[in-house]
This record gives C-alpha cells, sequence and structure tokens, in this order.
C-alpha cells in the first residue's frame, strides 16, 4: 500500500515538474476538440402526427373493408419514403436551391432519406419526423427545413390518398374497359359461328343439346310406359284368372237359396278384387272362404233346375275389356317412343363429326359469355367502389398535431461534447507530461532510487532558493494558473455561446 501511495505521489510530482508541458498539450487538445466540435452542423428535428379514420359503413357496404384500408394505409407509409417522394420534397424546399445536376439530386435523396420516418405509434396514428442539419444553413434555417420537411410529407401523404387512389381506379377501369372490348369481339365472332352453324344444321342446335334432350326426354317416357305397361299387364292376368274360376250362369232360386247366396259372395269377392284388393287381404280371404263353402250348397240346388246369368261374371268380363284396351294402347305407345328413340339415336350416330363440332362451338360461346358477365360484373363493382373512395376518400385523415418549429437541436449535444473535450484535454496534457517523466529518468522520492539501483540510499539534499528564485517561481505559477483559468474561461464563453445561439433560434 505504502509503495503504491510513494508511485502516486511520484506520478503527480512528475506531472506537476512539467506542468507547463501539461498545460500545453491541454490547449492544444481542447483548441482541436472544440473547432471540431463547433464545425458538427446542429440537427435540428420537426415532427407531426396524423390520425387514420378506418371506420365508414358506405365504403364496407360496397366492398371496401378496413383490411383493405389498413393495406392502403401500409402501402402509402411504405411509399411516403420513396426517392420519387423525397426527390419531391427536395425540389420543394430550400434543399433544391443548390441542385445543379442528377448527382447532385441523388445524394440529396439519400441523405434526406436518413433524416425522415413515419412511425406508427398505434393502429391509426402516425408519427413523421423529420430532421435538418446542413452545415451551409444557419440553425434558425435548418430549423424552419425540418418544419417544411414535415409538412411537405403530410402533403404527399394527402395526394397519394387522394390523387392516387383515383389515379388507381382509373388505369383499373380503362384496363377492364379494353378487355370488354376485346371480349366482346369475341363473343360476337362466336355467336355469329355458332348461328352460321345451327342455320345449316338446325337439328344440332346449342351444340346438339336439343337433340339429346329430346333423347333423353324420350328414353324417360319409355321406361314409364315400360313401367305402366308392366302393371297393366299383371293386372290383366288377375282378371284373366278370377274370369277363369267364376261361372258364366248360375242356378236359379229365391233369394234366400244357396245359389242366391254364392252369387252375392262372388259378386262382393269381385268387387274387392275390383278395388285392388290382393289375394291375401284379409277381407278376400274371407269372401273367398265363403264362395268355396257356397259352391258346393249352390252345386247341389242346380241339379234340380235351369241357371240364370251370373252378373259377377259379366262385371268381370267388362273389367277385363278395359284392361286390355289399356294394355293394347301402352303397347301402342311403346312402340312409337321406341321408334322415335331409335330415329335420334341413329341421327347422333350418323353425324359424330357435326355432333363434336356442336359441342365445340356451343362451348366455346358459353366460355366466352361468362369470361364477358364476369368482367362486366367486375367492372360495375370497381365503378362503384371508385365512386365512393373519390367521394367519401378511401381513408379519412387528420392532422393532430402539425409540423412543430424546433427550439433546441436534436444532435449534437454540445454542451456535454464541450465539457468532455476540456476533459479529455486536460487527462491528455497529464499524459503527456507523464510519459516524459517516464523516457527521462528523474526519481521524485528516494525509495524510488533506492529500488532502482539497488543500492541503500544515506539521505536527500533539499532545495534551497534565493529570494529571487522564489519570486520567479511565484511570478510564473501565476502565469500557469492564469493559463488554466483562461482555459476554463474559454470553455465558459464557448457555452454561454451555445445557449445564445439557441435563443436566437427560440
Amino acid at each position: 500500500m505504502n509503495t503504491l501511495y510513494e508511485e502516486l505521489l511520484a506520478a503527480m510530482h512528475s506531472v506537476w515538474h512539467r506542468r507547463w508541458i501539461a498545460l500545453a498539450c491541454a490547449w492544444a487538445i481542447c483548441l482541436m476538440g472544440w473547432l471540431a466540435v463547433a464545425l458538427i452542423p446542429n440537427a435540428y428535428e420537426s415532427h407531426a402526427r396524423i390520425f387514420i379514420q378506418l371506420d365508414d359503413a358506405l365504403a364496407e357496404q360496397v366492398g371496401i373493408g378496413v383490411a383493405d384500408k389498413k393495406r392502403d394505409i401500409e402501402r402509402i407509409r411504405q411509399t411516403l419514403t420513396s426517392a420519387v417522394n423525397l426527390e419531391k420534397v427536395v425540389r420543394a424546399t430550400r434543399l433544391g436551391d443548390t441542385i445543379e445536376d442528377p448527382k447532385a439530386m441523388e445524394a440529396a435523396v439519400l441523405a434526406l432519406g436518413k433524416n425522415v420516418s413515419v412511425v406508427a405509434q398505434q393502429d391509426n396514428l402516425f408519427e413523421i419526423r423529420a430532421t435538418a442539419s446542413n452545415g451551409s444553413f444557419s440553425d434558425a434555417e435548418n430549423a424552419k427545413l425540418a418544419q417544411n420537411v414535415a409538412q411537405k410529407l403530410i402533403d404527399i401523404f394527402r395526394e397519394e390518398n387522394l390523387s392516387g387512389n383515383r389515379g388507381e381506379m382509373a388505369e383499373s377501369l380503362q384496363f377492364l374497359n379494353q378487355q370488354l372490348k376485346q371480349r366482346e369481339s369475341e363473343l360476337e365472332s362466336a355467336e355469329n359461328k355458332r348461328s352460321a352453324f345451327e342455320a345449316r344444321h338446325p337439328e344440332l342446335a346449342q351444340g346438339g343439346a336439343l337433340n339429346n334432350q329430346r333423347l333423353e326426354a324420350a328414353r324417360s317416357q319409355l321406361r314409364g310406359v315400360e313401367a305402366d305397361l308392366a302393371a297393366a299387364q299383371s293386372a290383366l292376368a288377375a282378371i284373366n284368372g278370377q274370369i277363369a274360376s267364376t261361372p258364366r250362369t248360375m242356378p236359379g232360386g229365391s233369394a234366400g237359396s244357396a245359389s242366391a247366396a254364392l252369387a252375392k259372395a262372388q259378386s262382393d269377392l269381385a268387387s274387392m278384387r275390383g278395388r285392388g284388393l290382393t289375394e291375401n287381404h284379409p277381407d278376400v280371404i274371407a269372401a273367398r272362404n265363403q264362395v268355396n263353402a257356397l259352391k258346393s250348397a249352390a252345386a247341389a240346388e242346380s241339379d234340380s233346375g235351369g241357371g240364370m246369368p251370373n252378373p259377377a261374371y259379366a262385371s268381370l268380363v267388362s273389367i277385363r275389356a278395359e284392361r286390355m284396351a289399356n294394355v293394347q294402347a301402352l303397347v301402342a305407345r311403346k312402340a312409337a317412343l321406341q321408334s322415335d328413340v331409335a330415329t335420334m339415336t341413329a341421327n347422333a350416330i350418323a353425324n359424330p363429326e357435326l355432333a363434336a363440332e356442336a359441342n365445340r362451338i356451343a362451348r366455346d360461346y358459353d366460355v366466352l359469355r361468362q369470361q364477358y358477365d364476369k368482367l362486366l360484373q367486375d367492372r360495375e363493382e370497381l365503378r362503384i367502389r371508385g365512386e365512393v373512395k373519390t367521394e367519401r376518400e378511401a381513408v379519412k385523415f387528420e392532422v393532430v398535431d402539425p409540423p412543430t418549429t424546433p427550439r433546441a437541436p436534436v444532435a449534437p449535444n454540445r454542451p456535454v461534447l464541450l465539457i468532455g473535450v476540456l476533459i479529455v484535454g486536460v487527462g491528455g496534457g497529464c499524459a503527456a507530461a507523464f510519459a516524459l517523466s517516464k523516457v527521462r529518468s528523474v526519481f521524485a522520492t528516494t525509495a524510488g532510487l533506492e529500488r532502482a539501483m539497488g543500492l541503500p540510499v544515506l539521505g536527500a539534499i533539499s532545495q534551497n532558493l534565493t529570494e529571487g528564485a522564489r519570486a520567479l517561481r511565484r511570478r510564473r505559477l501565476k502565469y500557469f494558473y492564469g493559463a488554466t483559468a483562461a482555459l476554463g474561461g474559454l470553455l465558459v464563453v464557448l457555452l454561454v455561446v451555445e445557449f445564445v445561439q439557441r435563443g436566437m433560434v427560440a
């Protein structure tokens, strides 16, 4: 610990012994540093905030959703700082006063791109920042320039929101109109081609679809007639069976005789069957059992005398005649439909190439028609959307905070830099004096000399100055303190000048 303390004292003595060298280095470093700080232009920043309104019931009704508006805002935000827009800002402000060639314009645009930004603070709130630090302008001019740049960016935002949307809509409508004219010409050509083909082959109208529709309709009717014919033939076979089991005549007798009862039972059974009841129906089974029971009794009565016409048999014969007529009509209808189907099938097979051509012409026409209708619908929707965007604006916004006029520079922090240069200068001067002491081997203490030489030091002789030497030392110390105070005073003067300049900007 004592050794460290001795080394510290030795270092302080070495620096103090060469204090004029340290002061000279400090002055040199401070003057160069303060000059460098003075050459750094002040940067003034202006900022503004704009609020975006997205809610619009009419826009949503015609299909302009919030997502579309946010996409428009993001597109405008990204393109706001594009080279084209920044060039507009350069030409509209004092930045363009010294632009004489494209290279200078390109350099100005690149420099401006680093000094402007558009930041999204919230969903609907954006902040525009513009910084100006042109060395050829005064502080007041740079502050005004930053405000002008921010204002110009707001103007460009408004133009992009209004005229940009209108230009896009106009270009889109023009493109759709060109496409519609082209599709209309192609559609007219296809329609004329189809009309000429159908005039030559009317049976293949609409691409043969009419013939196919007729063929399918005839086949469907044929299937229905075949089903009806099968049902009618089944009903005719059933009635023939009933007639075969029913006698033509029945013996005469009184109303209470077995023959009369049999006739009535047979009549009831025939009536049930005529109504469409099946053989498994309980009423039919009961009536059939009753008829079988009465047949033996009626047969015994018939041995005693003649008979009379059986009304049940006559009824069944009438029903059979009706059903036979129905069967014959269905057979005739089936033959006619089979003939039509055969004819239409033969026609389709006989002209396969014409049928294929008819299908191709009809398909081409349908495709062109669908495309034309879709383009027409898209154009009308786009026109309505464009009118809504034009009249009501796609995005409504208001300037919440107009571009501010900066009162103080945002960079550099010149007071801190000036003080920092002073600290660096003093430290540099002390370091220079200490380094020089190491080059010239001088021992500040006897202990240091003893350690360096490895020999014991018996003692030290104090310096004894005359009265004239003491006066000269005091005078030199006054000069040294004055020069040191002058260095601090110069720092104070620079700080005062800095704040005065800021006050002049305000």
